[in-house]
Formats: structure tokens, C-alpha cells, sequence
């Protein structure tokens, strides 16, 4: 495949990271016709592990669209990875500050501008014991609402077998079987026109990860939890 369009510090991560990747995993990949090829997107997931950002980076690249990530700012602090998010256009987003509304904008600015952008609605990988989805913050809710773009769920599965959160190293062999799967857009017209208040953004945050939730159930089985993880709660 050709990355050519990429820009240079995205290439350069690509063509880094997929040899390694082809090596270390046995690709499960379903769904990706269901990702727009043109126009503003959102691309929400659940977050298992720290290299899923790899992983499901390069399964949105070879859909036909590059993923513009919202990452947390304390990443663009270390000088050489501070550059290729950059040079990456990668959106930082300011956790706690003043900053945050700024973070949001940029996203609005991202998918009026056409872009694809890739939002983890938890905001970090899962503190479940069983690895579902958390609870999630209501950025992913705000972001659809202002923009109205197409919010399309995606849920992963195998990562955290690779890179477990938490753990201080990969484990890459045995080769771990990633599975991630496209859905439909979820169905928010609804919602449309209502005044974005406390209680609409959540209400629209928890339908986006009812719908990513019940993804997952059919890469993984089992049952998720009637009361997902709260971490704040647990803190």
C-alpha cells in the first residue's frame, strides 16, 4: 500500500510500525467498508491497551482514510515525539485546564475541514478488570452534536494480549490475534436541534458506547457489566 499522501513523520511511523506489527499479530479485521472514504468523520473506539492506537491506526490507513488522533497533551512534551505528532497534525487535548474547550475546537475544525478523527470516548485504556468499556467522558457526545458528522463505532479486541495497560513491556510472541470491527453510524438524528446541556451529552455518550459495547460482545462474548467502570468513582 501506498502512504505517499501521508506527509513525512506520518509515513515515517507507518513505515516503521507495520513490518513490526505484520510480525507480532494475526490481523481479525472486519468492517471497514463501513468507514466513510471523504467527508468529516467521527471514529470512535474502545481503548484496551497502549499499543491500540497502532494497531487500529493502521486498520483506519488501509480503509482509505487517515486518523487524526485526540491525544493527551503530556505526549507532545517529550521533544521527539512532540514532532511527529505535530508534523502529524495530531490534536493535543488539555485534560483539567482551561485548554480543554481549545481541544475541542481544533476536533470541530478537524471534521468540518473533512478529516477523519479518531476519538476514544473513555479517554485513556480501560481500568475494567475485564477489559470492557468504561465510562466514558462526554467529549465524543459534544463533538457529534456541534458538527453533526457521522459518528461511526468501532470495538477492538487482542491488543492488551500484545501491550497489557499497565505492563512495562510488550509480550509480541506467541502472535496476538487483533480483531477489530466497523458498525453501522450510530442513529443520533434525535438529538438534533436539542439544546447541548449536562444531561443531553451524556445521554449521547452512553447510546455511542452502547453501540461500541455491543460490538465488542460479538468479538469477544461474554456479558459486560450493568453499571460500566467508573474510575473517578474508584479513585
Amino acid at each position: 500500500m501506498r502512504y505517499g499522501r501521508l506527509g513525512f513523520w506520518y509515513r515515517l511511523v507507518v513505515v516503521v510500525i507495520r513490518p513490526l506489527l505484520s510480525i507480532t499479530t494475526i490481523r481479525d479485521w472486519r468492517g471497514q467498508e463501513r468507514i466513510p472514504r471523504t467527508g468529516g468523520v467521527i471514529l470512535a473506539a474502545n481503548h484496551v491497551s497502549y499499543v491500540d492506537p497502532l494497531t487500529l491506526g493502521l486498520y483506519v490507513l488501509e480503509a482509505g482514510r487517515t486518523p487524526y488522533y485526540l491525544a493527551k497533551a503530556s505526549l507532545f512534551e517529550k521533544p521527539f515525539v512532540k514532532r511527529v505528532f505535530i508534523g502529524a497534525n495530531q490534536i493535543p487535548v488539555y485534560r483539567g485546564t482551561a485548554d480543554a474547550a481549545n481541544a475541542l475546537t481544533a476536533a470541530v475544525e478537524a471534521v468540518n475541514e473533512g478529516k477523519s478523527v479518531l476519538i476514544y470516548p473513555e479517554g485513556s485504556a480501560t481500568r475494567d478488570p475485564d477489559c470492557w468499556p468504561m465510562k466514558a467522558r462526554t467529549g465524543i457526545a459534544r463533538l457529534a452534536l456541534e458538527t453533526g458528522a457521522p459518528v461511526i463505532p468501532i470495538a477492538q479486541w487482542g491488543p492488551q494480549r500484545l501491550w497489557k495497560y499497565k505492563a512495562k513491556a510488550p509480550r509480541p510472541f506467541p502472535r496476538k490475534r487483533i480483531q477489530i470491527v466497523t458498525g453501522d453510524p450510530v442513529d443520533l438524528s434525535k438529538y438534533a436541534g436539542r439544546p447541548i446541556d449536562a444531561e443531553l451529552l451524556h445521554e449521547v455518550t452512553e447510546v455511542v458506547m452502547a453501540h461500541i459495547t455491543d460490538l465488542l460482545v460479538g468479538l469477544r462474548g461474554g456479558t459486560p457489566p450493568a453499571v460500566a467502570f467508573d474510575p473517578r468513582a474508584a479513585a
